[in-house]
């Protein structure tokens, strides 16, 4: 399976899925005017991963910020990361910057509607972390 590359906009994020490196990531912010258009695709790709995925696999949202129709959106791929998690071992890192309650909260709410292992990875942005 190809990878899907994204690179990041002023208002879309990053989207690095390298399935054959089993590197799957999502990071930057995520404000685009039609979340629903820019996140189809994605979906779509994660749709045809769960047909053949890894035995393990691991995703990282270093989602630094999101408007609400972005955070749907990104409901949405957590629920098909929910389906690849019934033929691969599954696990979501969460990163979030040690001041912002409502990423954690947000990854917190979205960890109790899966059935997917999600892992919390606190960072502090003073700390000037690039996860590039």
């Amino acid at each position: 399976m190809k990878p899907l590359i994204i690179e990041a906009t002023e208002d879309t994020p990053m989207i690095h899925f390298h399935p054959q490196e089993g590197r799957f990531e999502i990071s930057k912010s995520s404000l685009p005017e039609n979340a629903v258009e820019f996140y189809s695709p994605i979906i779509h790709w994660l749709k045809s991963y769960a047909a053949a995925p890894n035995p393990i696999t691991i995703f990282d949202f270093n989602l630094e910020y999101l408007n609400t129709a972005s955070s749907k959106q990104v409901f949405e791929v957590i629920m098909q990361i929910n389906n690849i998690a019934h033929k691969s071992d599954v696990t979501v890192r969460w990163h979030y910057d040690t001041i912002d309650e409502d990423m954690l909260g947000l990854g917190t709410r979205f960890s109790h509607l899966v059935n997917v292992k999600f892992e919390f990875i606190e960072y502090d942005s003073d700390d000037a972390l690039d996860f590039e």
